[in-house]
C-alpha cells in the first residue's frame, strides 16, 4: 500500500505533485493500492476547498487512487493511540511549553495519576512519547541507512493541549493502521521519518516500512505552483515527463508518458542532490507532448474539432512551446481582420476577391487568381494576403497554412 498525504493548506506545488506521481508509478509497479489520505489536522491552517482542488488535480493527471479519507475522521482513534501508550508508561503527561526544544525532562518520570488530576483541576497539558535510548536508523531506497540519535528524537509531542494529535503522530497512526508498505515524500518530511518510526515500534508495529525521500526542487519561485503552471498553458503529460526526469539517470528516453515510465522507473536510480527546476526544459518538453498530441484533440484546446486546425497548430510549433503561446497566433487567424495601416488598400481589394472567389484546391492557383483579380503584383499580394489569413506578418509559409484554413476561408478573411 502507498499513499499520498497532502494538507489543503494552499495551492499544489510541483513538489508535492511529483510526491503523488512517484507513489502512484510505484504501486502500479507493484500491482498496490495507493491510497489518498487528506491531512487535514491543522485546522488553523486548513483552507476550505483546496482537498476538493487536490482531488481534481489528481485526476486532471489520471492519478487514479483506491481509497481516499480525511486524517481528522481519525481523530478518536488518535486520541486511543495516544491514550494507550500514556497507560503502558510509554509516554508522559506535560504541562511545559508544548514548543520546548530540546526537551528539559522535567516532566518525563511524573505519576500516571498525575493525567487524572490535570484534567480535574483543567490544568492545560500534552502528552509526550518517552525519548528512545538507541538511535533509529532509516532504511531509504534513495539516500542510503540514515541514523538519527536520540537527543535528535527528544521526547516529543504526540498530542496537543486541546486533544489532537499532531501531525507526526497522526501519521505514524494512519500509517501504521492503513498499512503502508512504502513512504514516498519530499526531502524535508525526512525529519520525521525516525520520529513516525519510532511510534510506530512503541506502539507495537512490526510491519517493515521502506523510506524514499526526493530530492529537494531548487528555484521554482512562483513557477512552482500547479495554478501558474497551468495558466501558462502547460500539459499535464508534459509536467509528469518532466519531473519524472529529474535527477533520474534511468530514463531510456528523453520525452515519455506516465504508463511507459512503468517499465523502466526505480527510486533507486533518483539523484540524492536537489535538483534545479528550469523551465525552459519544461517547456521544451511541453512542446514535444503537443507535437505528438492527436490533431483533433490538440484542435479541442483552441475551441474547435477539426484535425486541420490541429495541424496548423502544429505549424507554429517552432515558436511556441505552450498552449497560451500557440492561441496567440491561431485565435487570429479565425479572428476578424481590421483593414488599416500600410497594406489596408491592397488588403480591402484581396478580400473582395476572395469573397468572390470559387473554391481553389492548390494555394498557388489561389494567389495567381488575386493577382489576376486584383491586378497586384506579386509582391504586394503576399504581405496583405498573409495579413488577411493569419492576422501576422510573419509565420509558417502561407502554401502549408491554406489547404488547413480553406474550408473557413470566409469565415478567416471577414
Amino acid at each position: 500500500m502507498l499513499r499520498f498525504a497532502p494538507s489543503p493548506i494552499g495551492d499544489m506545488h510541483i513538489e508535492e505533485l511529483r510526491v503523488a506521481i512517484v507513489n502512484y508509478l510505484v504501486a502500479q509497479q507493484h500491482n498496490e493500492p495507493f491510497l489518498v489520505r487528506i491531512d487535514d489536522t491543522d485546522k488553523e491552517h486548513v483552507i476550505e476547498g483546496k482537498d476538493t482542488e487536490i482531488m481534481q488535480i489528481l485526476e486532471k493527471f489520471a492519478l487514479k487512487h483506491d481509497s481516499v479519507f480525511h486524517q481528522s475522521e481519525h481523530l478518536h482513534m488518535h486520541q486511543t493511540l495516544a491514550i494507550r501508550l500514556l497507560e503502558e508508561g510509554k509516554a508522559f503527561v506535560c504541562t511545559c511549553n508544548e514548543e520546548q526544544t530540546p526537551y528539559s525532562g522535567c516532566c518525563e518520570n511524573a505519576d500516571r495519576s498525575e493525567h487524572a488530576k490535570l484534567k480535574e483541576s483543567g490544568t492545560p497539558f500534552v502528552v509526550r512519547i518517552k525519548k528512545t535510548e538507541h538511535d533509529i536508523v532509516i532504511h531509504d531506497l534513495i539516500k542510503g541507512d540514515i541514523v538519527t540519535s536520540p537527543d535528535e528524537v527528544d521526547a516529543f509531542v504526540i498530542l496537543h493541549a486541546d486533544g489532537t494529535p499532531t501531525e507526526v503522530f497522526a501519521s505514524a497512526c494512519d500509517d501504521m493502521l492503513s498499512g503502508i508498505t512504502t513512504v514516498i515524500e519530499k526531502e524535508d518530511h525526512l525529519k520525521h521519518a525516525s520520529r513516525e518510526l519510532y511510534i510506530k515500534t512503541k506502539l507495537g508495529y512490526t510491519e517493515e516500512t521502506d523510506y524514499a525521500h526526493l530530492p529537494t526542487i531548487l528555484n521554482t519561485g512562483n513557477e512552482s505552483s500547479l495554478r501558474c503552471l497551468f495558466e501558462q498553458g502547460f500539459i499535464p503529460d508534459a509536467i509528469i515527463n518532466y519531473l519524472l526526469l529529474l535527477g533520474n539517470t534511468s530514463a531510456p528516453e528523453e520525452i515519455f508518458t506516465l504508463p511507459e515510465a512503468i517499465a523502466w522507473f526505480k527510486l533507486e536510480n533518483i539523484s540524492k542532490s536537489a535538483i534545479k527546476f528550469d523551465i525552459d526544459k519544461l517547456r521544451f518538453i511541453n512542446r514535444e507532448h503537443l507535437k505528438k498530441m492527436d490533431d483533433k484533440l490538440l484542435s479541442t484546446l483552441f475551441g474547435f474539432a477539426d484535425a486541420d486546425v490541429g495541424k496548423l497548430a502544429k505549424l507554429y510549433m517552432e515558436d511556441a512551446s505552450t498552449i497560451n503561446e500557440l492561441a496567440a497566433r491561431i485565435h487570429p487567424v479565425f479572428a476578424p481582420k481590421v483593414l488599416e495601416g500600410e497594406w489596408a488598400e491592397q488588403m480591402k481589394s484581396i478580400q473582395k476577391h476572395i469573397k468572390d472567389a470559387p473554391m481553389i484546391e492548390r494555394f498557388d492557383d489561389f494567389k495567381s487568381y488575386l493577382e489576376k483579380e486584383s491586378g497586384l503584383k506579386e509582391e504586394n499580394v503576399l504581405k496583405p494576403l498573409r495579413l488577411l489569413l493569419t492576422g501576422a506578418e510573419q509565420g509558417p509559409e502561407l502554401n502549408d497554412i491554406y489547404p488547413l484554413i480553406k474550408p473557413y476561408l470566409l469565415e478567416v478573411v471577414s
